[in-house]
């Protein structure tokens, strides 16, 4: 996406997370994206039936993070360290950066600065074989749930902070229908999953 926005560092925008084609995971996005088609969103978020919870957790994860980086990759030359300088949804929702492994202590930082955060430990949540298997057969870890809950509550902030600081930059760019669908799409599925 660095290419749209020259100004802005190459780091901040991770690169789609592709699904291997032919993989189960693969036939599972496939199904999600054909049930998304169908306009039916609460219908979308529904596990086939037969599927594996881990599965199809783990593909809806991997699709909204995918999401969430192309919307936020339409606005970051209105989310700037200057206009930014804290990651929030307002004033009562300010968000600090821990990953609990290179930053322990929650740190105070800029949106920008906190969403490239994210995005760096989402994307290696993700390529870790270990926590999101790619193959067949290969199990789920005991914590992939926790782990799974973690990336989509941190995903949510950056739609918080998407609607609070930059809604009006979404309606100029006229891309307000795909943030609301993908953003309902999300709360379907985050309030169907288990608890």
């Amino acid at each position: 996406m660095s290419f749209l926005f020259g100004s802005r560092s190459s780091k901040t925008f991770k690169p789609k997370k592709n699904i291997p084609e032919g993989s189960h995971q693969y036939e599972l996005l496939k199904h999600a994206e054909a049930t998304l088609g169908s306009g039916n969103l609460r219908q979308a978020v529904m596990l086939p039936e037969g599927e594996d919870l881990n599965e199809w957790i783990a593909v809806n994860t991997v699709d909204f993070f995918n999401q969430i980086n192309m919307l936020y990759g339409t606005i970051t030359e209105f989310c700037t360290e200057t206009s930014c300088s804290v990651m929030s949804a307002g004033p009562r929702y300010e968000y600090h950066w821990a990953d609990g492994t290179n930053i322990k202590k929650p740190i105070k930082c800029s949106a920008p600065k906190y969403i490239d955060y994210l995005m760096t430990w989402v994307q290696d949540q993700l390529d870790d074989e270990t926590l999101f298997p790619s193959k067949i057969g290969v199990p789920f870890p005991k914590n992939f749930m926790s782990v799974a809950k973690t990336i989509l509550k941190r995903l949510f902030r950056v739609y918080a902070h998407i609607y609070h600081q930059h809604f009006d930059s979404v309606m100029q760019l006229q891309e307000e229908a795909h943030l609301n669908t993908s953003f309902k799409h999300f709360i379907f599925f985050v309030q169907k999953a288990p608890a």
